[in-house]
């Protein structure tokens, strides 16, 4: 199949650093977007950045303390668009059709397959009509070990494919998994330099499950400009910088229903708007008619959270135009979002410093011991368990940044965060009461630890802001094992 052929786009853009305009310059009503910003904090929705483009420049961004624009951050299922191009980049070269059913590709798998699993083909993983019962989350299969791909055949096909919407990101993995079959290469390593590189994208990082398969559904970490970059190729028709990435076709089909009236292929599909949305509400959200794109961040309970926001606010505030002064008002207010919160302890917290050790009572965490190194500027935390020491640096004046390996999938939507960034500070609540908060900035979760002393006793309790599962463990318990004091001129 030959590459479909246009004229540029008015508004296409170079793949190196996006232009910047006033709102009021690109007719973006300000007022209304503060408006709009107000709505979401008065409805307690924990919005960690955002990205407003319209026509050919961005009008608006903010990034709240501790997120950065030049920080990537997981984007959950905003992964399953990025992973639809790389179906239509392969339909486009003829490689593959919409109509080849999957064990084509897995001819290893007809012998045990039932005849309904068998019929399942490329489009009904797209459309999220598999035959599947019920959805399938990757905060399950990451904690599988063994091939996934064999976890997907294994998965009971209950209705005719083709026939029931069931959102999976199964599904979106076997997508996944046909790339490699088709290309010899994974779906990360196919993309780079046919997508991400011509769009600008750099540093981005793909999880890859125990098939080396990259997971289709999930596991992409980008930044938010670059999700931003993601949405201005669509609205511009597949067309980047004079040069087609992808066939304006494939666009319009991934970006319209496709068996059902709210989804295409990989694409959630709205009144006057298609989007690529992640759990916790990571979302791009593309405007045709208003030539506009705007990409959220997040820490909500879902897209529908959010929604009547978007909908009391969107598209109105992208063409009703604004004033200068409004312009400069949500300007500062975004830029405020970059001041940390302060360290607040009480007044009369411990004074005492040193190691303090805590053996710990049997859990089902299998953690056997907490280690808590105290100096004048911060607290090291220590947890012990099975896998090692995880050692986490909390500021009791400023914030931490350091990297993390301490275990938490439980709470974290499954994934381990290994090796991840962190920013940690510390305060006394009382003189028997210290609490620990953890922000790790590549993702939407933040962990609160509160530690109660009572003697030689000790509680922890752990909690995260959002989650798909648990947001607490349950309440450990310790004795405590030693205690060195450190004075001036000891080691730390």
């Amino acid at each position: 199949m030959n590459k479909s052929s246009h004229t540029p786009h008015p508004y296409a853009v170079s793949a190196s650093a996006l232009p910047r305009a006033t709102p009021s310059e690109r007719h973006v009503d300000a007022g209304a977007i503060s408006a709009w910003l107000d709505s979401i904090e008065a409805a307690g929705l924990e919005l960690h950045a955002m990205m407003l483009w319209r026509k050919d420049a961005v009008v608006a961004e903010g990034w709240r303390w501790p997120y950065q624009p030049q920080s990537r951050r997981m984007t959950h299922s905003v992964t399953k668009s990025v992973t639809a191009c790389a179906i239509g980049l392969l339909v486009n070269e003829g490689r593959l059709s919409l109509d080849d059913r999957i064990t084509s590709f897995f001819p290893e798998a007809k012998a045990t397959s039932g005849e309904r699993t068998a019929k399942i083909t490329v489009k009904h993983l797209l459309e999220m009509r598999t035959g599947h019962a019920s959805e399938v989350s990757g905060s399950i299969w990451r904690g599988i070990r063994t091939s996934w791909t064999d976890e997907f055949f294994r998965i009971p096909v209950v209705n005719d494919p083709g026939t029931t919407y069931v959102y999976s990101s199964a599904a979106s993995y076997m997508l996944s998994a046909i790339v490699t079959r088709v290309t010899g290469e994974t779906l990360h390593a196919y993309l780079r330099p046919r997508l991400f590189l011509p769009l600008g994208i750099h540093g981005e990082h793909w999880d890859i499950g125990p098939d080396g398969i990259n997971p289709g559904g999930n596991g992409l970490s980008l930044t938010t400009e670059d999700m931003l970059r993601l949405g201005i190729l669509h609205l511009q028709n597949g067309r980047w910088n004079g040069r087609t990435l992808l066939p304006a076709s494939w666009v319009t089909a991934a970006t319209q229903p496709q068996g059902t009236p709210t989804y295409g292929y990989h694409w959630v599909v709205g009144d006057g708007y298609y989007a690529a949305l992640g759990v916790f509400v990571q979302a791009v959200l593309v405007f045709p008619e208003q030539e506009s794109v705007l990409v959220l961040q997040g820490a909500m309970e879902n897209s529908a959270a959010i929604l009547p926001h978007i909908r009391q606010y969107f598209p109105h505030a992208l063409i009703a135009g604004g004033k200068a002064s409004e312009d400069v008002a949500l300007r500062n207010r975004l830029l405020s979002w970059k001041k940390p919160p302060p360290i607040a302890p009480c007044e009369n917290f411990p004074s005492q410093k040193g190691e303090t050790r805590w053996h710990m009572h049997d859990n089902p965490l299998d953690i056997s011991g907490i280690v808590l190194d105290t100096t004048p500027e911060m607290i090291r935390f220590t947890l012990v368990d099975s896998t090692g020491a995880h050692s986490i640096q909390c500021g009791l004046t400023d914030w931490i940044h350091g990297i993390s390996t301490m275990p938490g999938a439980s709470l974290h939507h499954g994934y381990l965060l290994r090796d991840t960034p962190v920013v940690a500070g510390a305060r006394w609540l009382s003189t028997d009461c210290l609490e620990l908060v953890w922000h790790f900035p590549e993702t939407a979760f933040r962990d609160t630890i509160t530690l109660r002393f009572s003697g030689t006793r000790l509680t922890l309790d752990r909690e995260v802001n959002i989650n798909s599962g648990d947001r607490h463990w349950p309440t450990l318990h310790a004795d405590l094992l030693s205690f060195q004091e450190k004075t001036a001129g000891t080691p730390a």
